[in-house]
């Protein structure tokens, strides 16, 4: 069909009235989150660490490869949680892994509100003129190499779309954050009031032991560590963000709580909401 002709289709649609269907989102897990819905492992995402490795990459070129579909968006979104902490620099690491099509980045140990700006801004392009969204200011280079083929999207495109959600409602990239020590608690609701952070992660094993209730190994299930899962489930909704832990005995309290990001696939039984 020609612009012209689509054009016309789209006026006659509007006319009558009719609901224009909205482009797909390529990003699952904000597909699910903005359907009221859970975003499982190896269901809708695929969570990928290299925090306990250096020498994965590969892996993780293979594991990209195996989620490619020719033309659409990968069956799985991948998301990578990189081997540096929220207090180093990493900003080398992450074009290329956007480049090759990664769709949310994962910092461990994200203790403050800067640590927090600094890796929404390690995945945003500088605005152009006329942005809509243009702070924080992004440090990304260019260019995307073969992420638009990766997303199945045109180049133009790629560009609309590559930018961090919810600040950009049509973004599709997820800065997410690790809250994993007193000091994060404590700075938790600056944290994630950072425009652009689109999504929070409690480790639940560093927390304890940094709240010194290990045995001495670690202890996940913790009071102390349930407790802070609680208040980030509660901050979460409020600022309408998707949420989870490491440490998931029974999906449906998780859920109750207000988390709804899983970092392990869903247990047997009723479809969780």
């Amino acid at each position: 069909m020609c612009a012209i002709a689509a054009l016309g289709v789209l006026a006659s649609t509007l006319a009558a009235g009719q609901p224009v269907e909205k482009p797909h989102r390529i990003n699952q897990i904000i597909e699910q989150f903005e359907q009221g819905r859970s975003a499982f492992h190896n269901e809708h995402w695929y969570f990928f660490t290299l925090t306990n490795s250096l020498f994965l990459l590969d892996d993780l070129e293979k594991l990209l490869a195996s989620l490619k579909v020719e033309g659409s968006r990968p069956r799985l979104t991948p998301i990578v949680r990189i081997p540096y902490w929220g207090d180093q620099e990493y900003k080398h690491m992450i074009k290329p892994l956007l480049t090759a099509g990664v769709m949310g980045i994962i910092v461990p140990e994200v203790e403050t509100r800067e640590q927090a700006l600094k890796l929404v801004q390690s995945l945003r392009y500088p605005p152009q003129r006329g942005a809509k969204y243009p702070r924080p200011v992004g440090n990304r280079g260019c260019c995307p190499g073969d992420a638009p083929r990766y997303w199945g999207l045109s180049l133009h495109d790629y560009f609309v779309r590559s930018d961090v959600w919810p600040l950009n409602p049509e973004g599709e990239l997820l800065a997410i954050v690790m809250i994993e020590s007193r000091e994060a608690i404590k700075n938790m609701n600056e944290i994630l009031s950072v425009p652009g952070i689109g999504g929070a992660l409690i480790g639940p094993h560093d927390l304890s032991l940094s709240f010194g209730v290990g045995t001495p190994e670690s202890n996940p299930g913790a009071p102390e560590v349930e407790e802070a899962t609680a208040t980030m489930g509660r901050i979460c909704m409020t600022r309408k963000l998707p949420c989870g832990t490491f440490h998931n005995p029974d999906i449906d309290v998780r859920i109750a709580q207000g988390l709804r990001l899983f970092p392990q696939a869903r247990t047997t039984g009723p479809t969780p909401r």
